[in-house]
């Protein structure tokens, strides 16, 4: 069974980093795409960050130049490093992992809090 667990979110004041990680595990196949996910209260669901097999990584415009995507392969593992925190950033961040085989639409993590605000 798969699982992905998240970890490194919390409280930071405006301006802070924040480095969140994801590790995948349950599955002998290799990963095909990684990707960070976001939903702040009352709206749907966002595309943060996303590094596919050959690692041409792709952002949301609201996060360029501030947040990196990377991943660790032999670890399963995926980050994103966050700096320049703003409070719109203030969300809850979700992994997802999609496998070369098996299920289409990939697995997702519980999800990790990040709360920007002095």
């Amino acid at each position: 069974q798969v699982q992905l667990v998240e970890s490194g979110g919390g409280l930071v004041q405006p301006g802070g980093s924040l480095r969140l990680s994801c590790a995948a595990s349950g599955s002998r196949f290799s990963i095909n795409a990684m990707g960070w996910y976001r939903q702040a209260p009352g709206k749907q669901r966002e595309l943060v960050a996303f590094i596919p097999s050959d690692e041409i990584t792709n952002y949301a415009d609201s996060v360029k130049g501030r947040f990196a995507i990377s991943r660790d392969n032999a670890k399963n593992t995926v980050y994103l490093q966050m700096n320049s925190l703003k409070p719109e950033d203030t969300a809850v961040y979700y992994c997802y992992v999609r496998y070369s085989y098996g299920n289409p639409t990939g697995y997702w993590g519980q999800g990790t809090q990040v709360t920007v605000s002095s």
